[in-house]
């Protein structure tokens, strides 16, 4: 079921009235249970294909009671040992024998946010944050959620708890800010990341014909651009994304967490990641940074050394991460490119601060050539990064081979330079026009002000459907 279709508009607005139509928290509940019956269904042509996700919930359910009720160690470990093992086989990593795998297609659709929500329950029995049995129907809502089956955002069970029985008033301003967040989440999706993705394709075509390369300077200039447009549309798609579902989940009394909190504004790589899919970078810091940086410095307790083990726990973190996105070996190098960035940017903190003193270190990063300077290097280590998610291992191999150790420097450098400017004008030019944008805001808020830019915003999303004849489909749905 697309997120941009209108089959998906007309099942989220009988769902959000159906919910809606009643005050009792177990009608809800099946309502919701129902809702997310209907959306899996959609993914699949036959019942079997269920039974390994049924399988791999119902495990999993029964290893998260029985280390809430053990609290051991030892069921703990045996519990992530099995659905981390599950996981890995029902994904089909390279790795393994093609031989040994299921002999049918089945549905492999949001296992990797599952996987995310069962591992964090099963951590927070063994803590004793589970203090009563967790409900089977509110098990199955919670990781089958369909707001946030596919690609998060990844929720608390607590939070998500929290928010479920609570009274739910739809009154004309959280509508209206409900419906302006869907709206402008399929902007996003509908128009900005249709336009990118079409500039993407034409120019990634290029980028990866075989037989007609492009002279060395074109090339690169080609490889740049098209790195730039899957960026933003990457982005926009995703967090398009969010927006709707964040929106409809207002609607039913969830408040899903953000997921962006404006990246590109970043002036490090680990900044960049505080901001760019949050829940996912919250998720790896508390079940797997925190714990592995305890691991570390109960083995080296040199004062010393602590600075330079938060480099080790970085890099590990951010390669696991990023070979979480895929299967393949080329998530593998996505993986190694996530770990590098992080403990590089960690080591050239440590350093510097030793070298200049940390009086000194924020005089020089407040500077605004070093401000524009670093988020252009950040942006640009990103975009090249992120080839890896639209490229396989070979085509890796060719670009490299086509750009050499000079090509990739200066694509890397340039195209840091050329955001660093871009990023800069564009902030002189809101700065500039800062007056103008209160005055606007200002005659829009208005109610009819307000509807009136809600219609042109969906006459907009109409007006680039029709020419691309569709939007592009969630692209982290692949991951």
């Amino acid at each position: 079921m697309a997120f941009t279709s209108l089959t998906f508009i007309a099942f989220v607005a009988a769902v959000v009235l159906l919910f809606n139509a009643t005050k009792q928290p177990m009608v809800r509940s099946a309502v919701l249970l129902g809702a997310n019956g209907v959306f899996i269904w959609c993914y699949i042509d036959s019942t079997i294909q269920l039974l390994p996700l049924a399988a791999f919930l119902l495990v999993s359910y029964g290893m998260i009671e029985v280390v809430r009720r053990s609290r051991s160690a030892h069921s703990l470990w045996f519990g992530l040992a099995v659905a981390i093992t599950a996981f890995i086989y029902l994904k089909k990593f390279s790795f393994l024998d093609a031989s040994l795998l299921l002999p049918f297609p089945y549905l492999i659709i949001g296992l990797s946010y599952v996987l995310f929500r069962v591992l964090h329950l099963m951590v927070d029995a063994k803590q004793g944050e589970l203090p009563r049995p967790v409900s089977l129907l509110d098990f199955l809502n919670y990781t089958c959620n369909f707001l946030t089956f596919v690609a998060g955002p990844i929720q608390r069970y607590q939070d998500y708890m929290r928010f479920k029985d609570q009274a739910l008033v739809l009154d004309e301003r959280r509508v209206f800010r409900a419906f302006a967040r869907v709206i402008l989440g399929f902007v996003k999706v509908g128009v900005i990341s249709a336009i990118f993705k079409y500039l993407f394709d034409s120019l990634s075509e290029r980028v990866l014909d075989a037989v007609a390369t492009p002279a060395w300077p074109l090339f690169c200039a080609l490889f740049v651009a098209a790195t730039v447009c899957y960026t933003v549309y990457l982005y926009a798609n995703f967090a398009g994304y969010m927006d709707i579902v964040i929106g409809v989940g207002e609607l039913m009394g969830m408040q899903l967490p953000e997921n962006f909190n404006r990246p590109f504004l970043a002036r490090s790589f680990l900044d960049f990641w505080s901001r760019w899919h949050m829940t996912l970078s919250d998720w790896f810091k508390t079940y797997v940074f925190n714990p592995l940086l305890t691991v570390l410095a109960t083995r080296f307790t040199s004062p010393k050394a602590g600075p330079y083990l938060g480099v080790v726990a970085f890099f590990v973190t951010f390669l696991i991460m990023g070979v979480w996105h895929g299967t393949t070996s080329v998530f593998v190098v996505y993986g190694l490119l996530m770990g590098a960035g992080a403990s590089i940017n960690k080591l050239w903190q440590v350093m510097i601060t030793k070298r200049l003193g940390k009086k000194a270190y924020k005089a020089l990063a407040e500077k605004t050539t070093s401000i524009y300077f670093s988020r252009g290097l950040t942006l640009a280590y990103f975009a090249l990064a992120l080839t890896c998610l639209w490229v396989d291992m070979p085509q890796l191999l060719a670009l490299r081979k086509h750009l050499g150790v000079v090509g990739g420097l200066a694509s890397y450098l340039g195209l840091a330079v050329l955001t660093g400017l871009v990023f800069y004008v564009w902030d002189v030019l809101l700065a500039y026009m800062a007056p103008l944008r209160t005055q606007v805001a200002q005659a829009c808020s208005g109610v009819l002000a307000r509807n009136l830019v809600l219609a042109l915003q969906i006459l907009l999303i109409a007006t680039v459907a029709s020419f691309f004849h569709k939007a592009p489909e969630f692209v982290y749905r692949a991951f």
